[in-house]
């Protein structure tokens, strides 16, 4: 009989793993948080439901888990997206864009929401992961007044503001769908946020640099 070597074994338990979590959001999206669980996330996953507590107590930890891994990879994505723009205004726009159509697909419950079903150590835990997003914005505010491209200005606050119109954004669903209309959304959604932050542009549409 062969054994089975530990990087198979690794590699089964990681695909239980994404199933787990795929299966998790799947249900997010279709059926909402409330009334969710365990038993629900593995029928839906094709396994058993003792294989889903072996990986998570509850779904307070497997709500946590999917946030977790579902920030963790958009920021990867982010990051790399970002990585191949120089101008600051146009890495706002890529910011913003992302940021709208991944709060309008994972249908997470918003902050408030989350505080009320997480333990406080869970969703402090959340908020410490979720404050790496805030230290992106912030960073590229920084180059983006360093430069010449935004006016000088509270960066801790503005990034707020430039957040709480984010969430209203995605739950208006201006990040869904794929049509011209979703897209014009999308897009006056990044405008109105690039102007509130000072940016200007040229007749072109290029970012210029403001006035001292």
């Amino acid at each position: 009989m062969p054994r089975i070597s530990a990087a198979s074994n690794a590699a089964q338990r990681a695909e239980t793993q994404r199933r787990i979590l795929t299966a998790f959001g799947e249900l997010l999206f279709t059926h909402g948080l409330p009334g969710l669980t365990m038993t629900d996330v593995a029928r839906h996953a094709r396994i058993g439901r003792t294989a889903v507590y072996n990986y998570y107590a509850d779904i307070e930890e497997l709500l946590i888990a999917y946030a977790l891994d579902e920030t963790e990879r958009f920021l990867l994505d982010l990051r790399e997206s970002l990585d191949s723009l120089e101008n600051p205004v146009e890495r706002l726009a890529v910011y913003v864009r992302a940021q709208v159509e991944d709060l309008s697909r994972r249908h997470l419950p918003p902050g408030p929401a989350m505080a009320a079903v997480l333990s406080p150590s869970s969703f402090a835990k959340l908020a410490d992961h979720v404050g790496e997003l805030s230290v992106l914005l912030q960073g590229i505010l920084r180059d983006g007044m360093a430069q010449g491209y935004l006016p000088e200005s509270d960066v801790a606050q503005l990034a707020q503001l430039i957040h709480g119109t984010l969430s209203s954004s995605a739950a208006r669903g201006d990040g869904a769908g794929q049509d011209a209309e979703a897209e014009a959304r999308l897009a006056r959604t990044v405008r109105f946020i690039q102007l509130g932050a000072g940016a200007r542009f040229d007749d072109a549409g290029r970012p210029v640099r403001v006035s001292s």
